[in-house]
């Protein structure tokens, strides 16, 4: 079930409140992986919107499944980022609050793109383009700076 999609059957386009996780996802060279997201052509870091009955931790897992083709597990959390607000291309309002990790890769083949994605590439820490959102934005800034169990 896509509850985002069912969700908006209810409500429209109106403002609601969507919850999403996602991880720093870092290679053997301590190298992040981001994702140029197909819908605002824009870099930011792979997941996406949980599904009922799912954890943070197995959306943030199953998301970057999705997006990169890798598998994952999650090292530590970097925080929830909750009062946040964002407007869709398609006109979707949403109050988004995500859960970020750190991740490292166990197996898989990185992908080219997907219907997401226009391209997906690791870049060094100190080369990273600007986030989409002021989330990402958030999220990878207490990363630089090695917080974790952040909360806002």
């Amino acid at each position: 079930m896509d509850y985002t999609k069912w969700i908006r059957t209810k409500v429209g386009s109106e403002m609601i409140i969507l919850n999403f996780a996602g991880a720093i996802v870092l290679d053997e060279e301590g190298q992040i992986l981001l994702q140029r997201r197909r819908d605002k052509n824009a870099w930011g870091f792979p997941g996406g919107a949980m599904e009922l009955g799912e954890s943070a931790e197995e959306t943030a897992i199953r998301e970057v499944k999705e997006k990169t083709g890798l598998t994952i597990i999650i090292e530590k959390l970097i925080g929830v980022y909750t009062k946040y607000f964002d407007r869709y291309p398609n006109g979707d309002q949403a109050q988004t609050i995500s859960f970020f990790y750190q991740g490292c890769i166990t197996h898989g083949e990185l992908i080219s793109s997907n219907e997401e994605s226009i391209e997906l590439q690791f870049f060094n820490p100190d080369e990273v383009p600007d986030l989409f959102n002021q989330q990402h934005t958030d999220a990878f800034n207490n990363f630089r700076a090695q917080r974790v169990g952040v909360f806002r």
